[in-house]
């Protein structure tokens, strides 16, 4: 079994950064055998895409995120990263991390996620 544990969020201002962590525990050893993806969740809306580091290392984001946000992963600490700059309220959301081989398809049961809440 396979533990997600989502961290890193908090209260920022509009402009202001966060970097979010994704720590991978349990029966799992090689996070970049993997595709990893970032999802949030508004509320009362559906998980959206974020980004995404596949297990050759190509990279995808969501339109709204480009140029904004950077992921990135240690294999060594099984841990995923998304690097958040010029936050704007609309990033306000729930964010989670998990494995699968596409958007929306995931291996893992989801962690509890990390709160993000931007201020204007």
């Amino acid at each position: 079994q396979v533990q997600l544990v989502e961290s890193g969020g908090g209260l920022v201002q509009a402009g202001g950064s966060l970097r979010l962590s994704c720590a991978a525990s349990g029966r799992i050893f090689f996070i970049n055998a993997m595709d990893w993806h970032w999802y949030r969740q508004a509320p009362g809306k559906q998980r959206d895409f974020v980004a995404v580091m596949t297990s050759g290392g190509s990279i995808n984001y969501a339109e709204s995120v480009k140029g904004r946000f950077t992921i990135s992963r240690d294999n060594a600490k099984r841990e995923v990263y998304l690097q958040m700059n010029n936050l704007n309220p609309e990033d306000t959301a729930v964010y989670y991390c998990n494995a699968g081989p596409k958007v929306g398809l995931v291996r893992f049961v989801w962690g509890q996620g990390t709160q993000v809440t931007v201020s204007s």
